[in-house]
């Protein structure tokens, strides 16, 4: 079959190449058993494009990332860059091209497998089932607000400042894809701010409520942002769909993270606007990070970034048995109980990340046999 899905890959720096390189079997494993072929480019972001090219997300890689369907990210940073000026960190790459690509709705899922309840910080009962979705904006707010900086004030004082600032169609274009998201599950959406502190808070509030006027099939409720965050610590099964800033999207999305046990495990979609043509360009990315600790030593779990590529094909590629192929097979190797050291429990199989990622091909031997 003629390749036709054009896909950009990223790998990155700290942990990105080793988890990316898992997924590049299931890539392989899907052109020999699925006649599923991708025209793949790999390109250069982060740390190892500022090694090789003096910038975290040269105008090369911009290029590349425009003539893609899709882009799979790895990870980026790590202490050998840390003493860079801000502007030149290897964390702008993925900025940049969420700014120029228009990748506004951020969307990460948090899933508790059963195999995985025990290794929750929380009690299994509370987390056993947990299966919500956090919709995040990741083209605005704070993160990308102007005035920001740092400066000396007349008096000698310094001080450091960023600006939270949202339009009213960056609050409505997100909130709209997340009804429509909540639509399609439980039929409820949270929306978090802080309206009791914050102008842009209560300017959210004003606009995801009219949003919600348009989908009246889906129950509205409003929570700050602090009382979020606890909730998710003590009962996060009453969530299904949060939408949140970017800023508090962040912070709870990690949150959530921590309550399924374990980072490694949670993959994430940032989707553009569709185009005429129904097109839209989309990153797919583990929310892990680069992981410079356990960089190098194969351990890492590549189970987000596999999850990572099914989301790639479910929304990308409208390709959604292959997509619940693949998390099937995920949850059969844990259920066979292989774990990374992010995730062990007590009787369970220590392994690395390639024999991960071994397993996981295997099973998908099995599930089509």
């Amino acid at each position: 079959m003629p390749a036709n899905k054009k896909l950009l890959v990223l790998p990155g720096d700290g942990i990105g190449p080793e988890v990316v390189r898992e997924v590049r079997r299931v890539i392989d494993w899907m052109d020999r058993r699925r006649s599923v072929t991708f025209d793949i480019e790999e390109g250069l972001v982060g740390g190892a494009a500022i090694d090789a090219l003096g910038h975290p997300c040269p105008d090369r890689t911009m290029q590349q990332a425009e003539r893609a369907d899709a882009i799979l990210f790895g990870s980026v940073g790590g202490p050998k860059w840390d003493s860079l000026p801000f502007e030149g960190r290897p964390e702008l790459g993925i900025l940049r091209l969420r700014k120029e690509l228009g990748l506004f709705a951020n969307l990460r899922p948090a899933i508790v497998w059963s195999p995985l309840a025990q290794a929750s910080s929380l009690k299994a009962e509370l987390v056993d089932g947990l299966d919500l979705m956090i919709v995040r904006e990741s083209t605005g707010g704070i993160y990308f607000g102007e005035p920001r900086g740092i400066e000396t004030l007349p008096d000698g004082t310094r001080r450091g400042f960023d600006t939270e600032s949202y339009t009213e169609e960056e609050i409505t274009r997100v909130a709209r894809l997340a009804f429509e998201l909540a639509s399609k599950r439980s039929g409820r959406l949270t929306s978090v701010e802080k309206a009791n502190v914050m102008q842009s808070g209560r300017f959210w509030r004003e606009i995801v409520t009219r949003v919600g006027a348009e989908f009246p099939g889906v129950e509205l409720s409003h929570m700050y942002a602090d009382n979020c965050a606890m909730q998710l610590a003590s009962r996060p099964k009453q969530f299904d769909v949060i939408l949140a800033s970017n800023l508090f999207g962040d912070l709870l999305s990690d949150l959530a993270a921590a309550v399924t046990g374990s980072l490694g495990m949670l993959p994430s979609a940032t989707l553009g606007a569709p185009d005429s043509s129904g097109r839209r360009h989309a990153l797919y990315e583990p929310i892990h990070g680069s992981a410079p600790d356990i960089a190098g030593k194969g351990i890492a779990n590549p189970c987000a970034q596999i999850l990572s590529f099914a989301m790639l094909l479910r929304w990308s590629f409208d390709m959604e048995e292959d997509a619940v192929l693949i998390e099937g097979a995920v949850e059969k190797v844990l259920t066979g109980g292989l774990r990374t050291a992010d995730i062990m429990v007590p009787g369970a199989a220590r392994v690395g990340t390639s024999i991960m990622g071994e397993a996981v091909v295997r099973e998908l031997d099995k599930m089509v046999a």
